[in-house]
């Protein structure tokens, strides 16, 4: 038959394992000498363990004298009371009595996401004004902010990775090796933006200073989910899994993921670098703003086919910011609905607040204010605004889990805030 033309020859696989063997190889023998800076597999990922410890991070913010720990100790605490509304209660808030008697399907629930999280005292301010609507906070958190930014402020990364223990949710850092770091000269801001069209990039050298700054962070302060944007990263970090690392990442919208036979490329190579066990770093990704839910079914089974239903997350996104990245009014909340119904391990990202709200602020949320110092920030006044901006999306985050509820749907906040 045709199709058996299509059959991969099992001399390849072979040929494969050869190259990754040879001694001589240089790309391989660069990605080792790499790890090598940090120590073993198992050396790392204790390193890892010990700095991703809560007591350990709470302790490493006391030694800072950080503003943060009294905000960590609130939020503890709040939690601890049961301030937070449970499941069945905002159920019975938004469904009435009818709440008790339906059935939610908890195997296809939704996860909740928000991006991008910038500052720590933004995520207090959400949990607040969580705690006094009877809202449900997210149970994924991205960040675009610097990294070397937010590790030189306060302790704001490790009041970060310790806020995440405490609520129960996911988190994604964005690392600071990338094309718009200057590595690609060629990129100035929106003046060149045709510069981006073969991606952001990660030009040359900069792969292994990205494994480099993953493992920087990892060893230092246990974050082990990062976004990737670069074919190149990403095999990295296929290669850094299969050595034993446990690092994971998500892929970024920027990849371009938008029909199914990307899609299968993505996952084929997954599957193709997994662990013996079946597991793989990649732990979800973003498919491109453009896919349709027709696009979505197809990459879930293409996911099941290859047993990466559980392991790898499909990321949505239901709002985009107001300005600088898609035509608005942009919301695919309905269309969400609907897949929820029939595919599992789907997130709903939410970027922006929901359009109809966004166009009537002074400071509409904008993709390019990620890319904004704090200092700048702070000295054009614009604070505020980013922090209406990060709520309109906590607001567009509610509005999905409402939707959702209505129909009778299920989905994921902060584990640790919202019991079941």
């Amino acid at each position: 038959m045709l199709r058996d033309l299509l059959k991969i020859d099992p001399a390849f696989i072979e040929e494969l394992n050869g190259y990754f063997a040879e001694p001589n190889n240089n790309l391989i023998n660069d990605i080792l000498s790499v790890v090598e800076k940090y120590g073993t597999p198992e050396e790392i990922n204790e390193q890892a363990r010990q700095a991703r410890k809560l007591s350990n991070l709470i302790d490493r913010l006391k030694n800072q004298d950080s503003p943060y720990l009294k905000d960590l100790e609130w939020l503890i605490s709040v939690r601890d009371k049961g301030a937070f509304i449970p499941i069945s209660q905002y159920r019975r808030n938004i469904l009435g009595d009818k709440a008790d008697s339906m059935s939610f399907n908890e195997g296809k629930a939704v996860t909740l996401e928000i991006s991008a999280l910038q500052y720590f005292p933004w995520l207090i301010e959400e949990a607040k004004q969580a705690i006094d609507k009877k809202e449900i906070m997210p149970g994924r958190f991205i960040r675009v902010r610097k990294m070397k930014e937010q590790e030189s402020d306060n302790g704001d990364i490790l009041a970060m990775a310790a806020a995440m223990q405490i609520v129960g949710a996911s988190y994604v850092e964005t690392l600071d090796t990338k094309g718009t770091d200057g590595s690609n000269v060629h990129l100035g801001g929106p003046a060149t933006i045709t510069g981006y069209f073969g991606g952001i990039g990660q030009p040359n050298e900069h792969p292994l200073m990205w494994i480099d700054e993953v493992l920087y962070y990892y060893t230092n302060y246990g974050i082990n989910e990062v976004l990737n944007i670069n074919p190149g990263t990403v095999f990295l970090g296929y290669m850094l899994y299969k050595l034993g690392i446990n690092i994971k990442f998500k892929i970024s919208v920027f990849m371009g993921n938008d029909n199914p036979f990307s899609i299968l490329w993505t996952l084929l190579m997954a599957r193709l670098f997994a662990r013996e066990d079946g597991t793989t770093p990649l732990i979800g990704f973003n498919l491109s703003n453009s896919v349709n839910n027709d696009t979505i079914a197809l990459s879930s089974e293409i996911r099941k086919r290859f047993g990466l239903e559980n392991n790898v997350r499909i990321e949505h996104h239901i709002t985009e910011t107001y300005k600088s990245i898609v035509v608005q009014p942009y919301n695919r909340r309905d269309e969400l609905v609907e897949l929820a119904r029939t595919i599992p391990n789907i997130s709903a990202k939410h970027e922006g607040g929901d359009p109809d709200a966004e166009v009537k602020l002074t400071h509409q949320s904008d993709i390019l204010d990620y890319f904004r110092s704090k200092e700048e920030v702070i000295a054009s006044g614009d604070m505020d605004n980013l922090l209406t901006n990060y709520l309109g999306k906590h607001n567009a985050v509610n509005n999905t889990a409402k939707a959702l509820t209505e129909n009778g749907l299920s989905f994921i906040g902060a584990k640790k805030l919202h019991k079941r």
